[in-house]
């Protein structure tokens, strides 16, 4: 006992190491976290490549981009949590980039459907073992009052890694074409995981929580009870969960629809998309973070008011970035939509740590990611894709903005989701 209360009153006051210590972890967690949206944003921006070889419909990349990709990562995301709250979080995030890099890889030597199928089920699995230890691990790092904006700052990773896919991925389709760009980012993961897991210390649980016990790892049903029993917690995992059905079926759909429906060359995808994209999520990501995390301070609404006025903010703009003929004036007018569409996501991945046991926030990541992956990522592109092969005899090439449109009521509804959450947060607090 008296051990552990010496660990965390160094943490408590940390020299100007312990500083440079999780700065240098945050930001390795940021890189690994950086090649993981690379791997899952490269096969959005090759569409039409890989389309034109191999003759698929919107409905199997809504299937390839999504369903197949969250269907994996959502059945291995509650387990590799558990199992992050009990062992070594580094050593496990080191060891799940080696997988889904190694995935990422094969999809470059893929010749059917239901090969790149089964390899997007591989990475899938491998990046589920990403995103939740990080962030238990960031929560160890960084103060309850910090949280939001470390968290921020990491899964900015998102928006980086559009940018870099959408960069890379239109320099490499017209260079060594889009089966080598898989093969060069699966390599490149294999390379940096080994960094990671030499460079960043697992950090003690709980060392940054003052007066909260250290407890043992929850059972699952335990973890899943916490979202029950709170109703802050319920009105995150349904907002979110919708709100991610909006930002996944933009995210995956947006370059098919500017270089199919409004004719934008592959060549402007890298020189005015790839910025565009990176910038705006980046700064919804960041900023939602960092909003809330002077918000907060005077109230924990802010945890669901300011998402939630964002995704309201998002319902003309989307509309607005559809309707218009020529792709420089959608992309001008898109960049609204693609700052609001992230602004949930640092304040609700917050919320959950500083809500839930230090032992136990790994698993309830997992939970929370159950929403954003399953009902977002799974479901939002493969409901737009159908949507479009669905128009398409009646609209053609325009199907895909009709479809895009349909995303709309589900924004709406996202922001009333968070907004109602706001009622419940400073009791919950309090608790």
């Amino acid at each position: 006992m008296a051990q552990d209360s010496l660990s965390k009153a160094s943490a408590m006051s940390p020299d100007g190491m312990f500083e440079i210590r999780r700065n240098v972890a945050l930001a390795m967690l940021f890189l690994v976290g950086t090649i993981n949206f690379v791997d899952r944003q490269l096969l959005s921006v090759l569409v039409e490549p890989i389309r034109a070889e191999m003759q698929f419909s919107d409905t199997q990349f809504g299937i390839l981009t999504g369903l197949a990709f969250a269907l994996f990562y959502a059945a291995m995301g509650v387990p590799v949590a558990m199992i992050a709250d009990r062992w070594n979080r580094v050593k496990l995030i080191g060891i799940a980039c080696v997988v889904w890099s190694g995935f990422t890889a094969a999809c470059g030597l893929v010749s059917s459907f239901w090969q790149l199928a089964a390899m997007r089920f591989g990475v899938g699995a491998g990046e589920s073992g990403g995103t939740a230890p990080s962030l238990s691990v960031i929560a160890d790092y960084y103060p309850p009052d910090r949280r939001p904006l470390a968290i921020g700052i990491f899964t900015c990773n998102g928006p980086f890694g559009v940018f870099v896919g959408a960069a890379f991925g239109a320099w490499a389709a017209a260079t060594i074409g889009w089966r080598g760009a898989f093969v060069v980012i699966g390599i490149v993961g294999v390379i940096v995981a080994p960094l990671l897991i030499w460079i960043v210390r697992e950090p003690p649980r709980g060392q940054m929580d003052v007066g909260r016990p250290v407890d043992a790892a929850l059972p699952f049903g335990q973890s899943l009870a916490m979202f029950v029993r709170r109703r802050s917690l319920r009105m995150v995992m349904i907002g979110s969960g919708l709100a991610a059905f909006v930002s996944y079926g933009m995210l995956n759909w947006i370059p098919a629809f500017l270089m199919r429906t409004q004719d934008m060359p592959l060549s402007a995808m890298a020189i005015w998309f790839a910025p565009a994209a990176g910038i705006t999520f980046g700064l919804g990501i960041w900023g939602g973070g960092w909003l809330v995390s002077r918000a907060a301070h005077r109230s924990p609404r802010a945890y669901g008011a300011i998402p939630a006025l964002a995704s309201l903010v998002l319902v003309p703009s989307l509309a607005a970035a559809l309707l218009v003929d020529s792709w420089q004036v959608s992309l001008a007018l898109m960049l609204v939509p693609m700052v609001a569409c992230t602004i949930y996501i640092a304040p609700a991945l917050a919320l959950v740590q500083n809500l839930t046991p230090p032992r136990s926030r790994a698993t309830a990541a997992a939970v929370l990611m159950l929403m954003f992956n399953i009902v977002g990522l799974g479901l939002g592109p493969l409901f737009v894709g159908v949507g479009s092969d669905a128009l398409k005899p009646a609209y053609g090439d325009d199907s895909l903005r009709w479809a895009l449109m349909t995303l709309i009521p589900f924004a709406v509804a996202a922001g009333f989701a968070q907004f109602a959450m706001t009622r419940h947060l400073e009791r919950d607090f309090a608790e």
